[in-house]
């Protein structure tokens, strides 16, 4: 009958199988990190970074901006969509962007960063997010944003925060004005004019001092000034379409004022318009707002986390948002219409 090995026979083999798999993970991460050189130096030599000139880019240089790109890691994602994920790029203690990187190899991903190029590269407004500059490189595309330090409305409206934190009734009436200056601005004074055919919680994004800025351009379409509207595929959010899309296939202006008033709906009960509740009973945000107001009781749907609020003030935006939500488009307000009548609830009073 045989002795087993010594306990020092077992620490051995530990010890051995440990340096080994220490060496091979060595291995495997110096393969990666030789890969992502690779990669930053391909990008580097074969990719085209354009910024354009302003107080926030005018210190910084192309290389250097790419390179700290380059470093960017999921730790650092601050959003995604249907075009792309957008990164926190942090320069200096007092300079950072928002940085939208779309891959290549997906022509719809490709033509969704033209359509913002194209849309971004000579607006300036106050509610519209700034587009700082952007990259063109065999593997990838990035479009370089101003960063939004308070995040995305639907986030505060429906994300942790929001139960801890909700946003008062100012907040959201001064959102709302915003909003529709942005979206009013690139129906009537952009040339050609701008259908941004996404607008939904989620695309409008709060600065510094929570004036809200309208954002993700992926979907945009030109309209000439001559044209009653843009024949095109069905595209957008559930829940924030505008009915006639599904019949005609046709994007208008009236289509984004429609997303619009779904938006203040979302901004008035602090629900989303998919809401499980809703779903669950067959019905919708839009159907259960309107049935609400047919009961001259709209007080009772405003979200039960404002505890303060003007009802008179209440009143006038929910009815705002009723006739954004005009099944006829024709009777549709424009939106410099509903900027009008949202600034005219405050200077009323």
């Amino acid at each position: 009958m045989g002795s087993s090995p010594p306990l020092v026979f077992y620490i051995t083999i530990c010890c051995i199988a440990f340096i080994i798999s220490k060496i091979i993970i060595s291995l495997l991460c110096y393969k990666r990190w030789v890969r992502k050189r690779r990669i930053i130096e391909e990008s580097l030599s074969g990719g085209k970074m354009v910024l354009f000139r302003s107080p926030t880019t005018q210190a910084l240089s192309a290389k250097a901006l790419m390179k700290k790109t380059m470093k960017l890691t999921n730790k650092d994602i601050i959003g995604s969509g249907g075009y792309g994920t957008v990164y926190k790029l942090v320069v200096d203690e007092t300079t950072a962007f928002a940085v939208k990187r779309l891959n290549k190899g997906n022509d719809n991903k490709d033509l969704g960063f033209e359509r913002e190029l194209n849309t971004m590269g000579d607006i300036k407004h106050r509610n519209i997010v700034t587009l700082h500059g952007y990259y063109i490189a065999p593997q990838f595309n990035l479009l370089i944003y101003e960063l939004m330090p308070n995040g995305g409305l639907d986030a505060l409206l429906h994300g942790k925060s929001a139960a801890e934190k909700p946003l008062d009734w100012p907040s959201r009436y001064r959102i709302a004005v915003g909003a529709a200056r942005g979206l009013s601005y690139l129906h009537h004074d952009c040339i050609p004019h701008i259908i941004h055919r996404d607008i939904k919680s989620s695309n409008i994004l709060l600065d510094q001092n929570m004036d809200a800025r309208v954002s993700d351009f992926g979907l945009a379409t030109m309209m000439e000034p001559d044209q009653t509207h843009v024949s095109t595929m069905v595209a957008g959010t559930f829940g924030y379409l505008p009915p006639e899309y599904f019949e005609t296939g046709r994007a208008t202006t009236k289509g984004d004022v429609y997303s619009f008033g779904v938006v203040l709906l979302e901004l008035l009960t602090g629900k989303r318009p998919t809401d499980e509740s809703f779903i669950e009973e067959g019905s919708r945000l839009v159907t259960w707002v309107k049935g609400v107001m047919e009961e001259k009781r709209e007080e009772h749907a405003i979200d039960s986390r404002l505890v303060c609020f003007p009802t008179e003030e209440v009143k006038e935006v929910f009815a705002v948002a009723d006739k954004c939500l005009d099944p006829d488009p024709s009777k549709r307000p424009t939106m410099f219409e509903v900027v009008k009548m949202l600034e005219q609830i405050k200077s009323d009073k």
